[in-house]
């Protein structure tokens, strides 16, 4: 038998190493890089729409801030994280050329052992007025979700869920995401620059 949900699950974004606590006592480092700019090109599977889309970092989150965070999720699960992530202060803008694009929330970089890095974002997404007020089940899908890695060329690539549901779970220190899309949007050809 061939649910919605079990399509989903199919399909589903997953990140099993966790919004906020993918450093174990043996992972490596977090750095507290500088503001950076990144471009990339998006192909969205689900739309047939491509373009470019590009994404300011002006400040890095915090190791409280990660704390805060996850142990939210933890306890209190996705409604409460939702509402610590909006009261958080900005951490850059993620927008498409001619849009005024929408602010990040969250922002995280750490070193790979091949020289690279890897890079998680989020933020709460904007909602419609009427996907508010009618609470379809998209609504249950808060959050925009970006994840990429960075090569030590300077370039990568990475995937970003424009609608995302985030659940945790604290005894194994795990966190998935799920996107509402079949698949979730492509990011190539990303290009680094440190911001002036």
């Amino acid at each position: 038998m061939t649910t919605h949900r079990a399509r989903l699950g199919a399909f589903a974004f997953y990140v099993l190493i966790g919004l906020f606590a993918w450093y174990s006592v043996q992972a490596l480092a977090q750095t507290r890089g500088e503001p950076e700019q990144f471009t990339a090109s998006y192909v969205d599977l689900n739309s047939g729409r491509t373009g470019p889309v590009q994404i300011s970092v002006t400040r890095w989150s915090t190791p409280a801030e990660r704390t805060s965070l996850q142990q939210t999720l933890f306890k209190k699960g996705q409604d409460a994280l939702l509402e610590t992530l909006r009261d958080m202060r900005p951490v850059g803008r993620i927008y498409t050329p001619g849009s005024i694009g929408y602010d990040l929330r969250y922002a995280e970089e750490r070193m790979l052992p091949d020289g690279g890095r890897e890079i998680i974002l989020a933020t709460d997404r904007p909602m419609s007025f009427w996907e508010i007020v009618n609470q379809p089940r998209s609504a249950q899908y808060p959050f925009t979700w970006v994840q990429f890695r960075m090569k030590p060329d300077g370039t990568g690539d990475g995937k970003l869920a424009v609608a995302a549901r985030i659940t945790g779970e604290e005894a194994d220190d795990l966190i998935e995401v799920e996107d509402f899309a079949i698949q979730p949007v492509r990011l190539q050809n990303i290009e680094s620059r440190k911001a002036n």
